[in-house]
């Protein structure tokens, strides 16, 4: 048949096999693993598509498809890759990578398989994979002088602040039962440490969090809908003629989306829900609590998170691991604010204590990056940095507790 389309199968699933080979219209090749399949490709066919299971010996999906895009000689053969569950991260690496589309079985009719590889071959042939041009990674510097700094300023900070932390220490332990710090996993500059505070609620907080949050989170904008709508059609698409999409097509069983309007539902879904805990008035904040949390001194701890290396006196606010995790599973510039070190103090907290503890979240991440911009190259000051300190002490001082 003159318009076969011509498919180089990479797996050992039999039903998958069967499922290819059930229509006339495909020439399916077989290969059972990436030797093979690189072999049968070393003799200079080409089929018209490559549909490869992600697990596959010696290899996996994506490394067979960079290996393949390596050589511009396949630049117009279409790359399709098969998942047996879905995976989001994985979805995401399929496509920052350029692969074509990304399969979930089942596997969707062998009719709308040809069709989208016919589609594919097209439109290889009139735009074929431009070669990829990798741009310089962005340099963010660690100024020695930062360090020294924040050595000398921490060191000498205990040293002075010993007395009045041993009275904070003696009202805590009579106000309320438990330890008297606090413990938790934050995550600062790309790592992850155990942060110090001393401890301002009552003991059993960290389990009232979820209720709270859901009720007084003042980040909080909207509900986080159900999940993607399949059902809704794509703007993009619509705008296009029949049988053409805007982007590559992910496949859910018997369900399709195009990777664009899968994205965009995706991100809204996900905005929707606030990257950022703060209660407002907490009411697990006790007497004592409320005193050292309007005067900072819950914050003195992180002076040895400061000495061990873990935090900075100044630089962006280190984050519980569920804000981090909701921030970073974006695709938007929020990762630049963990190339600051973390801090105690630092623009984001000055102009929220100014604004008396109102802030929208939206403002809060352009000052985490505002902050991040100056480690850039050399461009650090270490007057920046003081100018922020002194900017914090007539701002230690307020009502509310934020």
């Amino acid at each position: 048949m003159e318009n076969k389309v011509s498919i180089l199968y990479i797996g050992n699933t039999s039903d998958i096999i069967n499922h290819l080979s059930s229509q006339p219209e495909i020439a399916l090749i077989v290969m059972p693993n990436a030797l093979a399949a690189d072999n049968f490709l070393k003799s200079e066919q080409k089929p018209d598509a490559i549909i490869s299971e992600y697990y596959i010996s010696g290899s996996n999906g994506i490394e067979f498809h960079d290996a393949l895009r390596k050589n511009p000689a396949f630049n117009k053969v279409a790359f399709i890759l098969i998942s047996h569950e879905f995976k989001e991260e994985l979805f995401k690496t399929a496509f920052t990578k350029g692969i074509d589309d990304f399969y979930v079985l089942p596997l969707p009719s062998v009719e709308d398989i040809i069709g989208r590889i016919r589609f594919l071959r097209d439109y290889r042939f009139k735009h074929p994979v431009k070669e990829t041009v990798i741009e310089e990674d962005v340099k963010f510097g660690a100024h020695l002088s930062k360090r020294i700094f924040d050595i000398v300023v921490a060191g000498a900070a205990l040293i002075c602040l010993s007395p009045l932390l041993l009275i904070v220490i003696i009202a805590i332990r009579l106000e309320s039962k438990g330890k008297i710090y606090y413990t938790s996993k934050r995550f600062g500059r790309c790592e992850i440490f155990d942060f110090y505070k001393l401890r301002s609620m009552r003991t059993g907080a960290d389990a009232e969090l979820k209720k709270l949050a859901k009720e007084k989170n003042q980040y909080d904008t909207a509900q986080k809908s159900a999940g993607v709508d399949f059902s809704r059609p794509c703007p993009g698409c619509s705008k296009l003629p029949a049988g053409e999409r805007c982007s590559p097509i992910i496949y859910f069983g018997e369900d399709t989306i195009c990777e664009d309007w899968y994205n965009h539902q995706k991100k809204t879904l996900s905005s929707a829900k606030s990257a950022f805990v703060k209660i407002s008035n907490d009411p697990r904040v006790t007497r004592v609590g409320k005193f050292i949390r309007n005067t900072s001194i819950d914050e003195l701890p992180q002076l040895i998170n400061v000495l061990k290396g873990d935090m900075s006196i100044v630089g962006n606010r280190p984050l519980p691991l569920y804000e981090a995790e909701q921030l970073t599973q974006d695709k938007d510039d929020m990762a630049l604010r963990f190339q600051a070190p973390a801090g105690i103090t630092g623009l984001w907290q000055v102009e929220l204590r100014g604004k008396r503890g109102v802030m929208s979240e939206k403002e809060r991440k352009k000052l985490d990056n505002d902050y991040a911009n100056h480690f850039i190259g050399d461009k650090f000051h270490l007057r920046y940095d003081l100018g922020l300190i002194l900017r914090t002490i007539p701002a230690l001082f307020q009502k509310d507790s934020v």
